[in-house]
């Protein structure tokens, strides 16, 4: 196994509070520091504001196509989670490793910074990359600065690592997302005179009823991909906000949705279908739609050769499957147009929650698969 242990790295990654609202750059700094005293080349590339920062690190020869692993800095939250012990200073415990990030993914940013620091460079045939982004939970926001970097400077990769918490499965799809806000508008008055004026929560019942008629529209037509858990396009009305009092008419109100869309299904004509539905409505010239984010899907052939070959790397029992959940996976597709598979250590049911934790077999798994891929890149 490496000189450096994943596990002792990690403990030192939870220690950065990389909460998506802060700054990453201590612990991107920490990352290039340990990189660069054993000779190994990294960029940078910072957000506007230079308060974050993606890492790109390199080694082997540039000259031909390798490996790219990707991870994001970045944790959510422990606002108001009931936490039993600190949720940025590691806790080992009945082999497991409690802190925010241990599976989300800092284990796997742990595992590859062990493994790259072991490498005898002279001995590799084919490059190792590793990408650390930013604001990947907040919508994929910092990968999309380093990402055009990376399709002018790389040779096309053979493949792309995305080690999101898949318990070391393999992961060869994701939907993609789209999110918009909506503003509801109407006209304030006495709510004794309501009838006078336009309800902006009338208006938002309208685009929300919309909605909901497409979703059971979808869940009930044909576009199916039973590899996920729910096997079609998903809808959805995550928050509302709307009124002052309730003696006074609304003039505003607004709601945030999303559409989560398989390979199959245009998250553009699904919103298109939503324009139609309210065109028909008395409501339609008080609402205003904004698309604010979006990140693509990915769908990825399972008979792919290189595909094939890291499953060999992994346990015979290895499961190849999709995962519910997003990743810039879909991002690293488009751009580098190379092969994308999502596999890391750690569990997504553990992700995002107060506790969250990764099991010490967990991260001894993924060192063992990234020793065999060294293996084949020598």
């Amino acid at each position: 196994m490496f000189k450096t242990a994943s596990k002792e790295l990690l403990k030192k990654l939870i220690a950065f509070d990389t909460t998506s609202y802060k700054s990453n750059l201590e612990l991107i700094q920490f990352i290039k520091d340990l990189f660069e005293q054993h000779g190994i080349s990294v960029k940078l590339k910072f957000n506007t504001q230079k308060t974050k920062a993606c890492l790109f690190a390199s080694i082997g020869p540039q000259d031909t196509a390798g490996i790219l692993l990707s991870a994001h800095s970045d944790v959510v939250p422990v606002d108001g989670q009931d936490w039993h012990s600190p949720p940025f200073i590691a806790l080992e415990k009945d082999e497991k490793i409690y802190g925010r990030g241990t599976s989300d993914m800092k284990g796997f940013i742990a595992c590859v910074m062990s493994m790259m620091l072991a490498i005898d460079q002279k001995l590799l045939t084919k490059p190792i990359h590793f990408c650390v982004s930013y604001d990947e939970e907040i919508g994929c926001i910092g990968v999309r600065d380093i990402l055009p970097q990376l399709a002018e400077y790389l040779v096309t990769p053979l493949l792309c690592i995305v080690g999101e918490p898949t318990l070391m499965q393999i992961a060869l799809g994701h939907k993609g997302k789209s999110v918009f806000k909506a503003i509801c508008n109407g006209q304030e008055g006495h709510s004794a005179l309501a009838p006078h004026f336009s309800n902006a929560i009338h208006a938002a019942n309208a685009l929300i009823n919309s909605i909901i008629q497409i979703q059971q529209e979808i869940s009930q037509g044909e576009s199916k991909d039973w590899h996920y858990d729910i096997p079609y396009t998903t809808l959805h009305i995550g928050k509302i906000n709307g009124g002052q009092a309730l003696n006074i008419v609304p003039n505003e109100c607004i709601v945030d949705y999303e559409i989560r869309n398989i390979a199959q299904d245009s998250s553009y004509h699904i919103q298109q279908k939503i324009y139609e539905r309210l065109d028909k409505d008395i409501f339609k010239d008080f609402i205003d739609i904004e698309e604010k984010n979006n990140y693509p899907g990915l769908g990825i052939a399972s008979n792919i050769p290189i595909v094939q070959k890291i499953r060999s790397l992994l346990p015979v029992n290895t499961s190849v499957g999709k995962i519910s959940f997003g990743t810039e996976g879909g991002l690293f597709f488009e751009t580098l147009d190379c092969p994308v598979l999502i596999c890391g250590p750690g569990s997504i049911d553990v992700a995002h929650k107060p506790n969250e934790y990764i099991e010490c077999n967990q991260l001894n798994q993924c060192d063992v698969f990234l020793e065999k891929l060294l293996q084949f890149l020598q």
